[in-house]
């Protein structure tokens, strides 16, 4: 399978030039800049996350990935991820749907359960119900996804029968189920038939190979094909090792403090950053630095994708852009060369 290169973002809320944090309006038209320069470096794929606090400023990715679509030409754009439990597969698929028409088929959604929960009580759902209220919405939307009518019926809204929905997709609309690394979920992806982004945002991605063999033993019991496997994982690019540590190192640390604050999890020490900078999943440093790492992932997983999220807490928005440039100018073209065997 070919190899693609992506980036995604959940709409991180950045510094401003002044040292305050920007309104989240400007930093989602930040988005739609960053990803114009990612479409015309090269970069094969972006993603935009739901997210549903003050600290993100993508609620409504659909939205804003439209307004991408008409600025850009070739990038395939799309979600990371899609909180498929709290919405409703009819109309995540209709607004897809149309994405793909107004895009020329660039579309693309990856479903999830999510990292964060803030979106079950904001639209009145229930927390017991998680594992239902995904397993039933999954199972509706790959099935509009496959025909033009569906008959359903669940527990978690009323039956259809052989119902249409518009508007109908004229070309394929591709989907990807995120998992987060476990057995169970890894069998969801085979029995739905959905390639699968795998999340992994510290300790070393080798670790996740089970995973990938279990995926790939699976199919090879269905008989079908496997399909893609991708990987989604935190980095930042710069000139050199140096200046990307030390871009990063503030804002990653207000981000994954703030978030162990609410999880009940120690501060983020420089070491650990280092860490996961030299052996983990994070992947900063010179073009080059990120390059061997993203290489030496793709191989040790065996992946037709990967996908690093550029931005992390309010890392500046300039600095966001240089990473992008540099991811699509250098990055790539290095990776594809090392895989090469060039």
């Amino acid at each position: 399978m070919t190899l693609e290169f992506a980036l995604d973002t959940f709409g991180d809320v950045t510094f401003g030039p002044d040292g305050k944090l920007k309104p989240q309006d400007q930093v989602i038209r930040d988005v739609i800049e960053q990803a114009v320069l990612a479409d015309a470096v090269g970069v094969d794929f972006i993603g935009l996350g739901e997210h549903h606090r003050d600290d993100f400023a993508i609620s409504a990715p659909e939205t804003v990935l439209a307004a991408i679509a008409a600025k850009t030409t070739r990038i395939r754009i799309g979600t990371a991820v899609t909180v498929l439990s709290s919405d409703d597969p009819i109309r995540v698929f209709q607004r897809f749907s149309t994405l793909n028409a107004l895009s020329g088929g660039r579309a693309e959604v990856i479903l999830g359960r999510g990292s964060f929960t803030e979106s079950f009580p904001l639209f009145g759902l229930d927390l017991s119900d998680y594992e239902t209220l995904f397993n039933e919405k999954l199972d509706l939307f790959t099935r509009l996804l496959r025909a033009p009518k569906v008959t359903w019926s669940g527990t978690t809204r009323p039956p259809l029968r052989n119902q249409p929905v518009y508007p109908t997709l004229a070309t394929p609309l591709k989907c990807w189920i995120g998992v987060g690394g476990t057995p169970e979920s890894v069998m969801r992806a085979v029995h739905y038939d959905l390639p699968m982004m795998l999340a992994i945002i510290g300790g070393a991605a080798s670790r996740f190979r089970p995973f990938v063999d279990l995926y790939q033993q699976a199919y090879a019991q269905t008989g079908n094909p496997p399909q893609p496997v991708g990987v989604h994982s935190p980095g930042h690019v710069a000139e050199t090792d140096e200046k990307a540590r030390e871009e990063l190192w503030p804002h990653y640390k207000a981000l994954h403090d703030r978030i162990g604050r609410e999880r009940g999890w120690p501060p983020t020490t420089r070491a650990h950053f280092d860490r996961e900078a030299d052996h983990g999943s994070l992947y900063v440093g010179a073009p080059e630095t990120v390059a061997n790492r993203i290489a030496a992932t793709v191989k040790a997983l065996g992946l037709s994708r990967f996908e690093m999220k550029y931005s992390s807490g309010p890392l500046p928005h300039e600095h966001l852009m240089r990473s992008v440039e540099l991811y699509g100018t250098e990055v790539i073209p290095r990776v594809r060369t090392l895989l090469d065997g060039r």
